[in-house]
């Protein structure tokens, strides 16, 4: 059965509203999405790290609640889990204050076996991380060598714009390795300055990867590839937290991908129909998401979503 392996951050957003706080949630960037993934039944792994304290037995427990394995997080035994302070404004969208403790040592697990057609989640900046590079690389090529499909989301946020030059090579490297790029307004601007989606696909993505989608909020979600040129509208919804939005669109859309049958060696050839599904699951997972304080679908979208893997040639 293909499975998503995920790497990233996991970290404990505590969300305030009016300065005062309403929830304290276990999330990161690809955290949340597959946390999303196992709730509705697609077998998950994911590799990351957390703190050998209270923080951390609150965030490994919510992964087994979750159906999310933890045997390839590592627990350092120095350092502190990461905190996030996520402050809402009356849209629900998040500013953020971090709090971060990491050891030196960092990442020291073991990664599950990647067979082929398994897809590979990355984003954010610890994808682009100098301290953590030589193990995200090693899971690229070996995603590589194994035909897995590679979802990459840069997630580049405003706290690291001042370092997009320098990071510039990192990212044209995991654009290298990636199958589908998704990225936000955001995300580009900070990183090119650039909010045109026609021409971020043309001068900053094609070259590298085929397969590109853009979404802007309440925007267009546009769709460029070789051969399919779409946008689609995102419907209003009443929003209590956008905070899991962006992750939950990824994970509908490798939900989308699996349910669809979608394998690598399609990539290349994914027809109109199939991409409008695809897209289908992937603005349901983000809506979802978007009308509570959770940073992952609900149990109830989940089970109405029970994933079951398609059979060959259906």
């Amino acid at each position: 059965m293909r499975k998503v392996i995920g790497i990233g951050e996991t970290i404990l957003d505590i969300i305030f509203r009016n300065d005062q706080p309403s929830a304290a949630v276990p999330g990161g960037s690809v955290f949340n999405g597959i946390v999303s993934l196992a709730r509705t039944g697609v077998p998950v792994d994911f590799i990351s790290e957390t703190g050998n304290d209270r923080v951390g037995d609150i965030i490994l427990k919510f992964m087994r609640d979750n159906g999310v394995p933890t045997d390839h997080v590592n627990v350092f035994p120095n350092g502190k889990s990461p905190v996030s302070l996520a402050f809402l404004d009356e849209e629900g969208n998040a500013g953020y204050t971090f709090y971060k403790d990491y050891p030196r040592q960092r990442l020291d697990v073991e990664f599950p076996q990647l067979e082929e057609d398994d897809i590979v989640m990355l984003g954010s900046y610890f994808a682009l991380n100098p301290v953590l590079r030589d193990k995200v690389a090693e899971l690229l090529k070996a995603a590589r060598e194994s035909n897995a499909i590679v979802y990459y989301d840069p997630n580049f946020r405003a706290s690291h714009k001042e370092e997009a030059i320098k990071l510039t090579p990192t990212i044209i490297e995991n654009l290298e390795y990636a199958d589908i790029v998704r990225g936000s307004a955001e995300d580009f601007f900070y990183m090119y300055g650039m909010e045109d989606p026609d021409k971020i696909y043309k001068e900053k993505i094609k070259f590298y990867c085929n397969n590109f989608l853009y979404t802007a909020g309440n925007g267009n979600i546009c769709l460029r590839t070789p051969s399919v040129n779409k946008n689609y509208e995102v419907k209003p919804i009443p929003t209590v937290s956008t905070i899991g939005a962006g992750a939950n669109f990824n994970a509908g859309l490798v939900y989308g991908l699996l349910k669809e049958g979608v394998r690598h060696r399609d990539l290349s050839d994914i027809r109109p129909e199939t991409w409008d599904r695809i897209v289908g699951y992937a603005s349901a997972f983000a809506a979802d998401v978007c009308q509570s304080f959770g940073n992952s679908i609900s149990k109830e979208f989940a089970t109405a979503h029970a994933y079951a893997e398609p059979e060959e040639g259906s």
